[in-house]
């Protein structure tokens, strides 16, 4: 049932995205050299590596770290990047790997392929059999500022709990985080 309200939602959005999905192409296009989209390897159900689109925010050539690791990351952004990721605007591709099934609208976040110490406690937890998300109850409760131990307990918490409510909440409170900009620090 949850794929199939994942994947009814996405098409439902996605005429009413596609207008600022070619807009977004266009200017980081116009503004900064290289491809429109960055593909993200990611890690997925079961552990299975997959390709997630963004729009791209980051200079080519700018290291495969989480951003929250980089040392100076807004040396790395385009001209358009923090506006972009401000408004997690960077994120609508991904709307493409919801009709994939790769990742639901809500779920763990999907860790990088290198993120080897959030991939482990999510594999120990068993979070890891779950389909990750565009947000999450991580997402929704401190984003990157958590530590990695607080972040597995709150997917954790998440496959619990999980129901078409509970995921309402969440889509719910992300968008209300969205436009307010909480939890954005690069």
């Amino acid at each position: 049932m949850k794929r199939a309200f994942d994947f009814v939602l996405a098409l439902i959005l996605l005429p009413v995205l596609l207008p600022v999905i070619l807009v977004i192409s266009l200017l980081v296009k116009l503004t900064s050299r290289g491809p429109v989209l960055h593909w993200s390897k990611r890690v997925g159900r079961d552990n299975k590596i997959f390709n997630m689109p963004k729009f791209r925010t980051m200079l080519p050539g700018t290291p495969q770290l989480a951003t929250h690791l980089m040392t100076e990351p807004d040396k790395y952004l385009t001209p358009i990047g923090g506006f972009l990721r401000e408004w997690s605007l960077d994120e609508l591709p991904q709307i493409y790997s919801i009709l994939r099934g790769d990742i639901g609208f809500v779920g763990p976040r999907p860790a990088l392929f290198n993120q080897h110490d959030l991939i482990s406690l999510r594999t120990e937890r068993g979070v890891h059999k779950a389909r990750p998300g565009l947000t999450g109850w991580a997402q929704i409760n401190g984003r990157d500022e958590l530590p990695i131990p607080v972040k597995v307990q709150l997917d954790y918490e998440y496959l619990q709990r999980q129901s078409l409510g509970f995921d309402m909440k969440i889509i719910f409170v992300t968008a209300l985080k969205a436009v307010k900009k909480e939890g954005v620090s690069h």
